[in-house]
């Protein structure tokens, strides 16, 4: 018998984020999460997402032993501001018993008929920041700290249970040596010139902080029209700030501005932190920080994590000067390997920042959608 309990004491939610340990204690390829980060994201007294949006958090046990979780979700932004009458689910792990699946998405579905919404949609977090997709392509690759991983057999119990795939995603990777940089930087001058602009590049991450609001404002408008999107709001661009910033190596985020000095383009990389995090074994103390400090300075992989531009500029080149740069700052710390996340399939204007980078698509992901 499945008995499926909302997860709401502190050790119940311990046990929540932890449950993925055990399903994938042999697998080279899953990465763990920090589980206090976790624990913190799932907070409602620390999480300001929890002001525009409410969620449950289950287990599903077999015999009293751990066997599955999912998150239920309204985010109430979308919901009202958009229109869209959707509960998400996230956070979605289970054995391979497809009784266990339907059961946590029962829950899943209770809640949007409380709420009279129309569908579901998921794996997908919170916002647009959070992890996306569950994978139907790549198992064979190394994930890494800002994607789920997961079985195969993820995907059959959906299609089993009458869903469909709502959006398509894509990751890919590139080789730092088969970039030609020299018709990009030969771009990047030329552009630079024409349209006034300049990059910002940090060396201190107390000087990238006066521009981080900017940003945000930019990313909520280089994505409001793709469907998926959900802005930031003033509380989140807050919490980010303090939780991210700080994380990331300030050489690796860039502002190009005007002559005005206003912000047109953002973009942050991120070192690699699989192979630190898969050490840590999901905790910081006493020896998993050293490892993501290791990684923080030496990793020879790079994740791009966000590009933004505002929309006026998105066909004028302006990523010629964002890679010129990178290109500078990647041969110097001896980068050998460019990893893309996640990326709408149907998201052309993105797709075409990297045709000439040869990228190898390693991985596919997908949300799926079910009427209520």
């Amino acid at each position: 018998m499945i008995v499926v309990k909302n997860a709401i004491s502190k050790k119940e939610m311990i046990e929540f984020v932890t449950f993925p340990f055990s399903i994938y204690k042999n697998n080279t390829n899953w990465v763990p999460p920090i589980i206090a980060d976790e624990l913190e994201s799932f907070d409602k007294t620390k999480n300001p997402v929890f002001e525009s949006a409410e969620a449950y958090f289950y287990i599903a046990y077999k015999n009293d032993i751990p066997v599955g979780r999912i998150a239920a979700i309204v985010n109430w932004d979308e919901v009202k501001n958009q229109q869209k009458n959707k509960v998400r689910f996230g956070w979605f792990d289970t054995v391979d018993d497809i009784e266990v699946t339907k059961s946590l998405l029962e829950k899943v579905y209770e809640l949007g008929k409380k709420h009279h919404l129309e569908y579901v949609e998921g794996p997908m977090g919170f916002s647009n920041l959070d992890k996306v997709g569950v994978l139907t392509e790549g198992f064979d690759q190394l994930g890494n700290m800002i994607t789920w991983y997961n079985h195969e057999y993820y995907k059959h119990h959906f299609e089993k249970l009458g869903f469909v795939v709502e959006k398509k995603y894509i990751e890919s990777v590139f080789n730092f040596s088969d970039i030609d940089n020299l018709p990009i930087h030969k771009a990047s001058l030329l552009i630079q010139k024409r349209y006034g602009l300049k990059s910002l590049i940090f060396t201190k991450t107390k000087d990238v902080m006066p521009y981080v609001d900017k940003m945000f404002d930019l990313f909520n408008q280089s994505y409001e029209k793709l469907e998926s999107f959900v802005a930031i709001n003033e509380i989140q661009k807050e919490y980010f700030k303090k939780k991210y910033i700080n994380f990331i190596n300030p050489e690796f985020i860039q502002f190009i501005v005007d002559e005005d000095n206003k912000m047109v383009a953002f973009a942050i990389v991120m070192p690699n932190f699989a192979q630190a995090l898969q050490k840590s074994k999901g905790k910081l103390f006493p020896f998993g920080f050293l490892h993501l400090l290791q990684a923080r300075k030496n990793s020879k992989e790079v994740l791009f994590y966000l590009i933004g531009i505002l929309p006026e500029y998105q066909n004028k080149g302006v990523t010629a000067i964002i890679f010129d740069e990178y290109h500078n700052i990647f041969s110097k710390k001896g980068i050998i390997k460019c990893i893309r996340t996640p990326e709408l399939e149907n998201n052309i204007a993105i797709q075409n920042l990297w045709k000439n980078f040869n990228p190898k698509i390693n991985k596919r992901r997908c949300t799926y959608r079910k009427n209520l």
